[in-house]
C-alpha cells in the first residue's frame, strides 16, 4: 500500500493521480520538511563552482582522470565532509537511534540507501570531453540494500580514497585524483537531490523544473552541471500517494515511521 504522507528529507516516487505533479514536489518546500535546507544546498552549489574552477585547468576527460593536486585533494575533503553532514541530517530528522560507544560511520550511512535508493540514482557530466561516462557512486550498495553486509563491508571506492588520503596524505595523495573527486561530488549531488530534488531555497520566485525536449538524457539537477536519472525501482508500498493541496493543511502532515526502517540495526550494518 502506498505511503499517505511524505517522510522528512526523503524524496520518493509519486503514484500517478489527480494533482500528483504538484504533490510530487511541493512538500519539499514546506517549513516542517527539513531544518535549514538552504544550508545544505548552498554548500553543494559552492562545491560545484569550485569543481568548475578546477575544470579550467584540468579537462574532464579520460586523459584527465588520474590528475591530482592539492586543490583536487582539498575539494575532495570538503565534499566528503559535506556528504557526511547530509547523512547525519537525514538520520537525525528521522529519529535514528545512534550507536552506543562509537561515532556514526559509513556502515550507519548505508542504511539510508534502503529509504532513499541512493544506489539507483545515476548521473552524467555533459561537459566531459568525449562520451560522458555514467556515474553511479553508490552502486556497490545496491546488491545489499536492506540486507546484512558481508564481513568486509560494502566499500565505496571514492570514499575509501577520501579516508586514505585524509589519514595518510603522503602515501595516498594520488588516490585523491580528478575521477575520485567527480564521483564524490556526484555522490553529494545525489544525496542532496534525494532530499530536495532541484529546490535550492534561494531568494526569488518559486519555480519547478519540468522535463521536456533536451539535448542530453536524464533530468536537470541543482547547479546545472550534471544530469540526473532518478530511481525507477520503487515498490508499490514505497511510493507516495497523497494530495498535497489538502494534506498541507493538516498539522501532522509528515510521516515519522521512516525512522523504523532506518533504525533497523543488525540487518543493515
Amino acid at each position: 500500500m502506498p505511503i499517505s504522507k511524505p517522510f522528512y528529507r526523503t524524496v520518493r516516487g509519486m503514484k500517478d493521480g489527480p494533482n500528483s505533479g504538484y504533490s510530487g514536489w511541493a512538500y519539499i518546500e514546506d517549513q516542517k520538511y527539513a531544518d535549514s535546507p538552504g544550508h545544505y544546498t548552498r554548500a553543494l552549489l559552492l562545491i560545484l563552482d569550485d569543481l568548475r574552477a578546477i575544470f579550467e585547468f584540468v579537462e574532464p576527460s579520460d586523459e584527465g582522470r588520474e590528475a591530482f593536486s592539492y586543490r583536487i585533494h582539498a575539494l575532495l575533503m570538503r565534499t566528503c565532509i559535506e556528504i557526511e553532514a547530509n547523512f547525519k541530517a537525514i538520520l537525525d530528522a528521522n529519529s535514528f537511534t545512534p550507536p552506543v560507544r562509537r561515532p556514526l560511520s559509513i556502515r550507519d550511512f548505508r542504511k539510508i540507501d534502503a529509504t532513499h535508493h541512493l544506489s539507483s540514482y545515476e548521473a552524467m557530466l555533459p561537459m566531459w570531453n568525449g562520451a560522458s561516462p555514467t556515474i553511479r557512486p553508490f552502486e556497490p550498495w545496491r546488491s545489499f540494500r536492506g540486507e546484512e553486509a558481508p564481513q568486509q563491508g560494502v566499500p565505496l571506492p571514492w570514499y575509501q580514497a577520501y579516508n586514505a588520503s585524509k589519514h595518510s596524505r603522503r602515501q595516498a595523495f594520488k588516490r585523491a585524483n580528478l575521477w575520485t573527486l567527480i564521483e564524490a561530488v556526484t555522490a553529494l549531488l545525489i544525496v542532496v537531490t534525494s532530499q530536495f530534488k532541484t529546490s535550492t531555497f534561494e531568494a526569488g520566485p518559486d519555480h519547478l523544473i519540468t522535463s521536456g525536449e533536451n539535448y542530453y538524457p536524464h533530468e536537470e539537477s541543482i547547479g546545472s552541471m550534471f544530469r540526473i536519472k532518478y530511481p525507477d525501482d520503487w515498490e508499490d508500498e514505497e511510493i507516495y500517494d497523497f494530495n498535497w493541496s489538502s494534506l498541507k493543511m493538516e498539522n501532522d502532515r509528515f510521516d515519522i515511521s521512516n525512522c523504523k526502517r532506518i533504525n533497523t540495526s543488525k540487518r543493515l550494518i
